[in-house]
C-alpha cells in the first residue's frame, strides 16, 4: 500500500506499531483487518491492539478472540509475532457510577463515547515511539466518525485510518473470521461457501491532518470542535501575530516586522491589553470589540510605564534603568501618539497590505477630548508574545 502524501523512512519503521478498532458485536472486524494489515507488502504487524467498545462488544470480542482462541490462531497460521489481548486493552465508556455502558443508545452516552475516543487517540499520539493504524470498521457509526475525527485532530504523518471490506456473503458470517491459509467450506444460512471465494479488502482512508495547526486546549469532543472552529475561522482572515521580544522582532503570518526598541515596547503593551483587559471573556470571538482599548491616559502613567518596563528588559536589557529615569514620572500623550503613528507606518511600510495593516496597527475606537482611545483589532487568541 503506497504511503499517501508522506516519505517513510526507516526510523519510523522502528516505532511501536499499536492497532486501534472500533468494535461492536461482530469480532471478525479486528481478525479481518490484522489479517489484510499481514497481507500488505511491506506487512504490518501489530505489537499493541487497542480494542474501542462497550461491555456487551467487549464480552463478544472476548468469547471469540480469546476464549476461542481465534486470534491465537490466526497470528500461528499467518506466522505473526505474538501479540495480547487482555485487560488493558479494552476501552470501554463508564457511567458516572463507573459502569462501564452495555450499549450506546441516546446523546448523552454518544457524547461519552466521542470524549472517550478523543482523550485516547490524544494520549497515544502523544508518545513519539508510537504509530497508529486505527479502523472503524466495526461499532456504531458514530463510534466510526468519532475516531476518524480525533485522527483528523491528533493525527500525526505516520498514523493511518482504514477500512476493512469483506465479501458480501462472508460479511458478519460467525464462522468467518479471516482467510485461512488452507481454503475450506463453511455453511452460512444454509449456503455452503469455500472461504477461497472469500475477499478482504483494506481501503485506507485519507484524511486532513489539523494537529500542527491548531492549537487545542479543551478536552471533550464537542468543545474541541468548538475550539478548533474558532482557530479556522479567525487563520481563514488573520495570519497569527507573534512578538518575539528578543529578536526585536514582530511577525505577521510569513511577513517579518521590525521594530525601534521603543516602539516594540508600546506595541507590546497595547497587545498585552487585548490579552489581559478583555472586558468579555466568554465571547469566541473579538469581531468590532474595542472595550479593551485604553485611553492615552491610562498608557502614560507611571506605573504603566513600570509595566513595560519588564518588557523592555527582554528588548534592550542594557538601557531599563535609563528608560526608567527618563520616564520617571510617565510617559507624555506626544510620545505616545508620536510612538502610535510611527508603528502604524512601520506595520504598513512592511506588510505592504492597508486593510491587513488596519487590523494589526494600533488604530483608534473612540475620539473624545484628550482621552483618545487605542488599540490592537487583531483577534486575541491570534496573538502570542515570546
Amino acid at each position: 500500500m503506497a504511503e499517501i502524501g508522506y516519505n517513510w523512512t526507516y526510523a519510523e519503521e522502528r516505532l511501536q506499531r499499536g492497532l486501534v478498532f472500533i468494535a461492536g458485536a461482530t469480532p471478525q472486524v479486528i481478525t479481518e483487518t490484522i489479517c489484510a494489515l499481514a497481507s500488505e507488502d511491506p506487512p504490518v504487524n501489530p505489537d499493541e491492539l487497542y480494542v474501542i467498545t462497550t461491555a456487551r462488544g467487549k464480552a463478544a470480542v472476548e468469547d471469540a478472540l480469546i476464549n476461542r482462541g481465534i486470534l491465537e490462531k490466526l497470528c500461528a497460521e499467518y506466522g505473526l509475532p505474538r501479540v495480547s489481548l487482555g485487560g488493558d486493552s479494552f476501552i470501554v465508556p463508564a457511567d458516572g457510577s463507573g459502569t462501564e455502558l452495555d450499549d450506546i443508545r441516546d446523546a448523552g452516552e454518544n457524547e461519552l463515547m466521542g470524549d472517550l475516543i478523543t482523550s485516547f487517540i490524544r494520549e497515544r499520539t502523544a508518545d513519539p515511539s508510537a504509530r497508529l493504524h486505527c479502523s472503524i470498521a466495526g461499532g456504531r457509526k458514530t463510534m466510526s466518525f468519532y475516531l476518524g475525527a480525533a485522527m483528523q485532530l491528533f493525527g500525526r504523518p505516520w498514523d493511518r485510518l482504514y477500512h476493512v471490506l469483506v465479501s458480501p456473503e462472508f460479511e458478519s458470517c460467525p464462522q468467518f473470521f479471516y482467510k485461512p491459509k488452507k481454503d475450506r467450506t463453511i455453511d452460512v444460512n444454509g449456503r455452503r461457501l469455500n472461504t477461497a471465494d472469500a475477499e478482504i479488502t483494506l481501503a485506507e482512508l485519507p484524511f486532513i491532518r489539523l494537529r500542527s495547526k491548531l492549537s487545542l486546549g479543551a478536552s471533550g469532543f464537542r468543545e474541541l470542535v468548538s475550539e478548533g472552529q474558532r482557530d479556522i475561522d479567525t487563520a481563514m482572515v488573520q495570519p497569527e501575530l507573534t512578538v518575539k521580544l528578543r529578536e526585536g522582532m514582530v511577525y505577521i503570518g510569513n511577513k517579518a516586522v521590525k521594530l525601534q526598541p521603543m516602539l516594540l515596547m508600546i506595541y507590546t503593551a497595547y497587545l498585552r491589553y487585548k490579552l489581559n483587559r478583555c472586558v468579555f471573556p466568554e465571547r469566541p470571538y473579538c469581531l468590532d470589540c474595542t472595550e479593551c482599548f485604553p485611553s492615552l491616559l491610562d498608557v502614560t502613567t507611571k506605573p504603566a510605564v513600570e509595566e513595560m518596563a519588564k518588557d523592555y528588559m527582554a528588548i534592550c536589557p542594557s538601557r531599563v534603568d535609563d528608560l526608567l529615569s527618563r520616564y520617571k514620572n510617565g510617559l507624555s500623550v506626544d510620545t505616545v501618539r508620536q510612538a502610535i503613528s510611527k508603528i502604524r507606518r512601520t506595520v504598513t511600510d512592511q506588510l505592504e497590505d492597508e486593510t491587513l495593516a488596519s487590523v494589526y496597527a494600533v488604530t483608534t475606537s473612540l475620539r473624545t477630548y484628550s482621552n483618545t482611545r487605542h488599540g490592537v483589532r487583531v483577534e486575541k487568541s491570534r496573538i502570542r508574545i515570546e
